[in-house]
């Protein structure tokens, strides 16, 4: 017997053209998204389909939020950054209009040189976000103004970031990960060597940092047009925090890594002056942090992707070991370790949780 289709949440029936024309849920980490025509009282302005998002429960959150709404901050931005996806409101319902095309990922995959013209649009992109400060917006934030670095304050901002990794990453599941944790070498003296390891930065004027541009949160539509999607962890903060992300998360060539630090730096030193400044040393310091980060949170999802009942999936495992094997060996150096863990042993430690875990 087939299973039986999801239901299609009300909110999302009261606004669609029909229940049978909603697709979904599309599922992604934070959200399960639903995209459909909307009902032709809607008016002629709102053709094409739209996208609502219903948040997952009992999430893990690997980063900080600082926006109480993605959708009232796409609100505000409307006219200011061009590559956003059109927003709207109907029925009490928060809708994005969805992107028809291909993720950028899906055309020039992690590793490859991503086309000239794409290339500017992504550059376009950075120099809009650093003509946005935080007075311009009026878009409620969740984070507290104790939480938040004071103005051009990088080092402070960093170890904001820092904090949130150590405590709500790591200390919030020690209950559940100390064993997995300490079986890959990794204790609490981790994060005094990795504050040593990126103390110094200099002060950057902050503007607002989508936090997550990477290649699947690129869709390239039709006409060749760039949309940038997920706007979840945007933030104020450090302009080469964002820039250092990016480059961490894309994976370019090392050609046009290179191109992309210099054509950076004179869109932003153009928008505002001092933006890019002291970027030769700040921007290793950076990808240093973006690489310890990476550890305690694929630690975590990949943990979580191991099932705990039934047989055990070596070959499940053998590709997390892998992937741990990696991100541990980036990260040896922020994170003050002699030597990485080798593929058995992460492999073995990966195997002991999973075992700690299983249900009795």
């Amino acid at each position: 017997m087939a299973p039986e289709a999801p239901e299609t949440p009300p909110r999302v029936a009261a606004v669609s053209a029909a229940v049978d024309a909603v697709e979904g849920p599309l599922s992604g980490y934070h959200h399960e998204t639903y995209v459909f025509p909307l009902a032709a009282t809607a008016g002629p302005g709102f053709q094409g389909r739209w996208k609502c998002r219903e948040p997952r429960q009992n999430l893990l959150w690997f980063d900080r939020r600082c926006f109480e709404s993605e959708e009232r901050l796409l609100f505000d931005l409307q006219r200011r950054i061009d590559v956003i996806p059109e927003v709207a409101r109907m029925g009490g319902v928060d809708l994005q209009r969805f992107i028809e095309g291909s993720t950028l990922g899906a055309l020039h995959p992690s590793g490859r040189a991503v086309p000239a013209p794409l290339f500017e649009q992504i550059l376009g992109l950075f120099g809009q976000l650093g003509s946005v400060t935080a007075s311009m917006l009026s878009v409620e934030r969740r984070c507290k103004p104790q939480d938040r670095a004071e103005e051009g304050d990088s080092a402070a901002f960093l170890d904001r970031l820092i904090c949130f990794t150590q405590e709500q990453v790591y200390e919030r599941n020690l209950i559940a990960y100390e064993g997995l944790f300490a079986g890959l070498g990794l204790d609490p003296d981790a994060f005094r060597q990795l504050r040593k390891r990126v103390a110094g930065l200099r002060d950057r004027p902050f503007c607002l940092l989508h936090a997550d541009l990477h290649r699947e949160n690129f869709i390239v539509g039709p006409d060749g047009k760039l949309w940038a999607i997920d706007w979840e962890l945007a933030m104020f903060g450090d302009p080469l925090y964002d820039l250092a992300t990016h480059l961490y998360l894309m994976r370019y060539p090392p050609a046009q890594e290179r191109l992309m630090i210099r054509r950076w730096c004179g869109i932003v030193e153009e928008i505002r002056p001092g933006s890019s400044q002291g970027w030769c040393e700040d921007l290793p310091r950076l990808l240093d942090f973006k690489k310890a980060q990476s550890v305690f949170t694929d630690v975590i999802r990949e943990s979580q992707a191991l099932d705990v009942r039934g047989e055990l999936d070596h070959q499940r495992l053998r590709r997390a070991a892998w992937k741990l094997r990696g991100v541990l060996t980036a990260a040896a150096e922020p994170l003050g370790l002699e030597s990485a863990p080798g593929l058995l042993e992460t492999e073995a430690a990966l195997a002991r949780w999973r075992s700690d875990q299983a249900p009795a």
